[in-house]
């Protein structure tokens, strides 16, 4: 197979009309991947998007073709998916305000173009989800907020309309689904793309702990930083050793390697009701 794309995380594969998506064990922080890998991450965020892609059908079609029909060595950690031509346009949707949104937000009171009242703290609620999309750069490149009105510009009114609603009702589903197991889904990312019928379709991943931020709801408190079941405990890890964000990523020491494992599969035991083995 020929490979076509290799990202922060994901290895794209060609075999014939279809594509091969290989979830590795990297990690990416600020946009730079890490030279340490986590043991199990790529299959858990696998399973985790499949178990996400089955119950949101209703809402949109997604480019999952098998999870079994892959090569052996990336069994678990790889599917088997559809062609798209992707939309250029990270679609996020925000619950509450933490992470760059925050930022944004502290920094003119709006995120996306999205007002947003006086007053907000780190992991404040906001009154409802709001969506924030960004730019989608290359690998060591950030992204960047854009508004609605730039997706319009970009994308043209109907298809902006649709990337706004669905990604809104694929975290409200999300966000209730996870808030009855006891975790909050703080904010999502989401990636889209066109079927060769023009058919809007989900791909990459969804709602899992690197494209998504979890809490536990029994420790949220807004005004500190939240306990992070995804990969913000690596960016914090990151932060706090001096790093300047530009690659090279510094060296992931074993006990921070063994605990973001450990909140990878534990938010995942959680929301599935599913045993890791």
């Amino acid at each position: 197979m020929k490979l076509l794309h290799s990202g922060k995380v994901r290895d794209v594969y060609e075999d014939g009309d279809d594509l091969i998506l290989v979830a590795s064990d990297r990690v990416s922080v600020y946009d730079v991947v890490l030279p340490t890998p986590i043991p199990d991450k790529g299959a858990v965020l696998t399973k985790l998007s499949l178990w996400w892609f089955d119950r949101l059908g209703d809402i949109v079609p997604n480019h999952v073709i098998s999870a079994t029909d892959v090569p052996a060595e990336w069994a678990g950690r790889a599917v088997r998916v559809k062609r798209l031509r992707m939309v250029q346009v990270e679609c996020i949707a925000r619950g509450y305000l933490a992470g760059l949104g925050l930022r944004e937000y502290e920094a003119g009171g709006a995120v996306s173009g999205v007002e947003l009242p006086a007053g907000l703290v780190e992991g404040s609620k906001l009154r409802e989800p709001i969506f924030t999309p960004t730019t989608k750069e290359q690998v060591g490149t950030h992204d960047e907020f854009i508004s609605f009105a730039d997706v319009v510009a970009q994308e043209g009114a109907d298809v902006a309309e649709e990337l706004r609603r669905i990604t809104l009702e694929v975290y409200r589903r999300g966000a209730a689904t996870a808030a009855e197991q006891g975790i909050i889904i703080a904010d999502t990312k989401l990636e889209f793309g066109f079927a060769p019928d023009g058919t809007l379709v989900l791909g990459d991943e969804v709602l899992t702990s690197d494209s998504s931020r979890f809490w536990p709801a029994d420790q949220w408190q807004p005004g500190r930083p939240q306990h992070a079941f995804d990969k913000q405990f690596v960016r914090d890890w990151a932060a706090s050793t001096g790093w300047d964000k530009t690659a090279p990523g510094p060296e992931v020491p074993p006990e921070i390697v063994e605990a973001t494992r450990a909140r990878y599969i534990d938010v995942y035991e959680r929301i599935t009701g599913e045993k890791w083995v």
